[in-house]
């Protein structure tokens, strides 16, 4: 028996456990079964291993990308320059941490972009948003953290010194926080809306509900939008691939 699953807490966001299972079914996968584990902390993670010796493969959601390294036993280069995982290859005691935010990420957020879109404000400090850092580098595209606290690892800016001149001139912002996820649908990280134009980029990692607040106030200045449905798929197949590998 193959099982695989998603850590987290409190896992009432997560997709996953529908989407894999009915994978597993449509396409005939014998005698694999998907779960949700729901950790609420991740000092359990090592008993849930030992108590679910089938596990092949888990996927790491909100608030373990980072947390979970201390536990694995190899990391992709890509976790290696981040640290942050958000996919978990096991093999019996080796365990492999890799991040497809990345990739899922970068295959939405280039489809939207264009030449007017230079520089990016990242909402967030967390696991996330390191792999959207990571992403903006590769692409060449110039960007600030913004964070409600101070953060000396990246340049850091908080929400309170977002002037009229700096969100005209970073004219992307990518949301990677759980500000608008459900159940809070009603938050949005609080920035200068009604400074946004059609030149803005609005991309919201969040993906239930479909649109956030901070994308329908985007929206309404004819900004574009684009929210983290396709990343969240193209990251979970490139998941089950790794998951598979010999």
């Amino acid at each position: 028996m193959k099982t695989y699953g998603t850590i987290g807490y409190p896992l009432t966001h997560s997709f996953s456990r529908q989407y894999f299972t009915e994978k597993i079914e449509a396409e005939g996968i014998s005698d694999s079964f998907y779960y949700s584990f729901p950790l609420s902390t991740i000092e359990e993670f090592p008993d849930l291993l030992k108590n679910n010796p089938t596990i092949i493969g888990l996927a790491v959601t909100i608030p373990y990308k980072e947390k979970i390294l201390k536990y694995v036993t190899q990391l992709s280069d890509e976790v290696k320059q981040i640290g942050a995982a958000n996919c978990i290859k096991v093999r019996g005691n080796i365990l492999t941490a890799y991040n497809t935010d990345i990739i899922g990420f970068e295959k939405s957020f280039i489809k939207s972009l264009r030449p007017v879109h230079k520089k990016a404000l990242v909402l967030g400090t967390g696991g996330a948003s390191k792999a959207v850092q990571y992403v903006l580098r590769k692409l060449g595209i110039d960007f600030l953290v913004v964070s409600r606290h101070e953060n000396k690892e990246v340049r850091c800016i908080q929400y309170d010194q977002i002037s009229p001149e700096l969100i005209g001139e970073y004219n992307i912002i990518i949301n990677a926080t759980p500000l608008g996820m459900t159940p809070a649908e009603n938050t949005a990280a609080e920035i200068p809306y009604s400074l946004l134009t059609p030149d803005h980029y609005l991309f919201d990692l969040v993906y239930k509900p479909a649109k956030t607040l901070f994308l329908q106030k985007g929206e309404e200045q004819g900004a574009t939008i684009i929210n983290g449905f396709e990343m969240l798929i193209l990251q979970a197949e490139e998941n089950w691939i790794r998951w598979n590998k010999d």
